[in-house]
């Protein structure tokens, strides 16, 4: 798709009220691994084996080894147009929601203030003791695993591992700004998972209109009103554009 179609800007244009959903596609235009696949092993290693309450409760030491060395990875990695535009569009709304399903924290890195992570940030972490959460972004990690300075309770990522629910509040307010909204935008996100795949159902449902950006179909593209194909980042740099130009 070359243009961007006038319907759309002229959405963009009289929405109040936005939503935006964001996936890994976003993440990997910055160079973030999906950490699926054979590129996601760690020293013989995959995701599901270590991204486990489980894993965590048998070798806490080693699933540190792993999220400090993706820490590593994530560091020095700087947000996308993807992420720059979406900043720019809170800027443009009062009532404007960010869910994210990523944990690398560089929709912060752009500007993002309003916005939900429903899957946690690898950038905190949480006192398994006192359930307390504080910011930590030292690369590497002086101490594996780390400790509680208050308790001495070993600490853990705030990520939601897998067998573990949402947050109760994060998942609540993506769905209040999911029904409340005009405007939800789908941006590099496969739209698989649940409960954050039901968003955009949900906002569609409550009347809202529904644009996809993704490379490929996925199961929003029935319902979207417009759908994008192409890189996240290539096509919300070519939304600023148009935007910008209609008020030229």
């Amino acid at each position: 798709m070359s243009n961007i179609p006038k319907s759309l800007i002229e959405a963009i244009r009289q929405a109040e009220r936005v939503t935006v959903l964001t996936g890994a596609g976003v993440s990997a235009e910055s160079g973030v691994p999906t950490f699926r696949g054979k590129e996601g092993l760690w020293k013989k290693y995959s995701p599901q084996e270590l991204a486990t309450p489980q894993a965590f409760a048998q070798d806490p030491r080693l699933v540190w080894e792993w999220y400090d060395w993706r820490r590593g990875l994530i560091a020095p990695l700087k947000p996308n147009a993807a992420h720059k535009f979406i900043a720019t569009l809170e800027e443009r709304y009062p009532h404007f929601l960010l869910i994210t399903q990523n944990i690398d924290g560089l929709h912060q890195k752009a500007g993002s203030k309003k916005l939900v992570e429903l899957h946690g940030n690898i950038w905190k972490v949480r006192c398994t003791k006192e359930g307390t959460v504080e910011e930590d972004k030292r690369v590497p990690l002086p101490q594996i695993p780390p400790l509680c300075s208050r308790c001495g309770a070993l600490l853990r990522p705030h990520v939601v591992w897998f067998g573990e629910p949402l947050p109760t509040d994060a998942l609540h307010q993506a769905m209040e700004a999911a029904e409340n909204c005009d405007l939800f935008l789908v941006v590099g996100t496969s739209a698989v998972v649940y409960p954050a795949a039901s968003l955009p159902q949900i906002a569609q449902s409550h009347g809202a209109q529904v644009v996809e950006i993704n490379p490929e179909e996925t199961p929003i593209t029935p319902i979207a009103h417009w759908s994008l194909r192409g890189k996240a980042g290539e096509i919300c740099q070519r939304l600023a554009q148009a935007l910008q130009d209609t008020h030229s």
